[in-house]
């Protein structure tokens, strides 16, 4: 077989149309049609701007003719205190007409030196339950260590039930990256999702600050996305809730719910509800066209379940993150 490819940080526009074309056509063949494909932008984004204190490596299969690639492996290596031990697979992806020729299991055995150089002692990955993907984890070792299901919520052009909020509060929004003004309390806030499900995954949740939210939100606007935030500020203005939404190209039609999340302080009293609702809105005063919201949730994170219940998210089919541990050095 063809020996792999290591891209740079800068990969060429042959590079990134190469690329495209492995996750475009494995994505027609292992997801439902109703989920739409990446845009060539936001391939090109993902390749060139690397998520916040993280390291990648990026592999790829050549064709037996030289003509695009085969298969495509991208390795995310956290360089946060808190994760040194652990790392993520963006993708490991073989094109649908050219697997079962050893060009996946050949990506991971790469990819397993790279993790026993850097001393990991475990990786994980998203992937889809009932298919290739999940067979192909299962025969390398890799056991389900999340189990989730991908909701969606249909956004409709009739006016949205108007967001309430408890005396004394009052909502603050943004797109794009956080205004300095907002940045140490969101920051705050973000913790509160350090108690969300995380069934046996090895990767902790992340130490956030100013900067290390500046930077996750920055990187999701130099990679060509549109992302928009709704916080519940309390009445001693302390960020108590938010929701964060990002459309990943222009012309995007289904967006993905990020984090929403409530401290602890501040829960019982609707405010999960209340930013979703006004995100809603925010969404249709930008103009953005999206007509869905697709969003993950633990099977046992049942309050969070209730609220998009009530909100109309329906479940649409079943993931999870499967993890391989790995002997440590």
């Amino acid at each position: 077989m063809t020996d792999l490819l290591r891209l740079t940080a800068s990969p060429t526009e042959a590079e990134i149309d190469a690329w495209h074309a492995v996750v475009t056509d494995a994505h027609a063949r292992d997801l439902p049609a109703a989920v739409p494909a990446p845009d060539r932008g936001e391939t090109a984004g993902a390749l060139r701007v690397p998520a916040a204190r993280s390291r990648y490596v990026r592999l790829a299969v050549p064709m037996p003719d030289g003509d695009g690639y085969a298969g495509v492996a991208s390795l995310r290596l956290f360089d946060d205190e808190e994760n040194r031990a652990t790392a993520w697979i963006d993708h490991l992806v073989v094109r649908p007409d050219q697997r079962r020729r050893g060009i996946g299991a050949r990506l991971w055995r790469e990819l397993r030196e790279v993790l026993a150089e850097e001393k990991r002692t475990s990786v994980s990955l998203e992937i889809e339950l009932g298919g290739e993907g999940e067979q192909f984890a299962v025969a390398h070792g890799s056991t389900c260590a999340l189990p989730l299901v991908m909701y969606v919520q249909r956004v409709d052009d009739e006016t949205v039930e108007p967001p309430r909020l408890p005396d004394g509060y009052r909502f603050v929004h943004w797109n794009g990256v956080v205004p300095d003004e907002h940045a140490e309390p969101f920051a705050v806030a973000h913790g509160a999702m350090a108690d969300s499900p995380m069934g046996d995954v090895d990767e902790k949740p992340f130490q956030w600050d100013a900067d290390r939210i500046r930077a996750a939100q920055s990187a999701v606007v130099e990679r060509g996305g549109v992302m928009l935030t709704v916080v519940a500020v309390a009445p001693d203005g302390t960020h108590a809730g938010y929701s964060e939404l990002v459309q990943r190209a222009p012309g995007d039609v289904r967006a993905l719910q990020y984090d929403t999340a409530v401290t602890p302080a501040h829960r019982g009293l609707g405010l999960g509800r209340a930013v979703k609702l006004r995100m809603l809105e925010l969404l249709a005063e930008e103009g953005l066209p999206v007509r869905e919201i697709a969003t993950t949730v633990a099977d046992d994170n049942g309050p969070m379940r209730a609220v998009n219940k009530l909100l109309g998210y329906r479940p649409e089919r079943s993931i999870g993150i499967y993890q391989v541990r790995l002997p440590s050095s």
